[in-house]
């Protein structure tokens, strides 16, 4: 599980997070809500290390993520996380960016990293773009890739910072639904989303950000469906 503890994180006199405290159990998704410069991305990086903190704890599988003896680049292997921009390599085709990882980071043998690039890609749907370039892809269809890259590496959480954020409103759906399979497959997941109904279907936990701190948190249905806070209650207002 992954447990944070009163994480704080300054980008020079600026506090970005300031006491951030929760709780991810393995099998569930969290999903984060907020106004933009509320902290959802930064505490996403500060897990996954590449952001460090100034004060507080962060322990993924009982290892301590920002402890100087914590081997960084092992630890990621466990977390899989994908951007807003989905990065991929435009010189190799979709199966070579999926495998691209695998073989080096994991030492697969070629033929090993195939196979399990081939597995992710089918998994996401794109079981039939294996020999295409990304440039000749939909913007949904590179997001998906950017998935199947993570899971090829075989995490055991997956971190989504604003996926479909950068997509046409019509490219959105297919992105989600590969959410839900993953969902449905019992995948840890922590989801930076302003997809406010997605976050409503799929989440255990939703945690709204507000200035730095959790303002509120609770299930769903406490959250969205019936937020005590006034700043939460505005927020949802202007979204929903």
């Amino acid at each position: 599980m992954i447990n944070i503890r009163n994480v704080h994180k300054c980008f020079g006199d600026l506090e970005v997070l300031k006491g951030i405290d929760l709780d991810v159990n393995k099998g569930e998704v969290l999903s984060i809500i907020g106004g933009s410069g509320s902290g959802k991305s930064t505490l996403l990086y500060c897990i996954n290390a590449i952001e460090n903190i100034q004060k507080g704890q962060i322990i993924v599988d009982d290892i301590d993520v920002h402890a100087k003896k914590t081997y960084q680049d092992k630890l990621r292997q466990k977390l899989g996380m994908v951007f807003q921009q989905w990065n991929s390599f435009p010189h190799l085709t979709v199966l070579e960016n999926a495998a691209l990882a695998p073989r080096i980071v994991k030492k697969l043998s070629r033929e090993e990293s195939i196979e399990v690039a081939k597995q992710e890609l089918e998994h996401v749907g794109l079981g039939d773009k294996f020999d295409v370039y990304p440039t000749k892809m939909s913007g949904g269809q590179q997001q998906r890739l950017a998935i199947a890259r993570a899971l090829a590496m075989k995490p055991d959480y997956m971190l989504f910072d604003e996926i479909t954020s950068a997509l046409d409103p019509e490219l959105v759906g297919e992105v989600l639904d590969t959410l839900r399979l993953l969902r449905e497959d019992g995948m840890t997941m922590i989801c930076v989303t302003h997809e406010i109904a997605f976050a409503r279907e799929v989440s255990d936990q939703v945690a709204f950000f507000n200035e730095g701190i959790i303002e509120e948190m609770g299930t769903p249905e406490q959250v969205i469906s019936n937020p005590q806070k006034e700043t939460t209650q505005k927020f949802l207002s202007k979204v929903l």
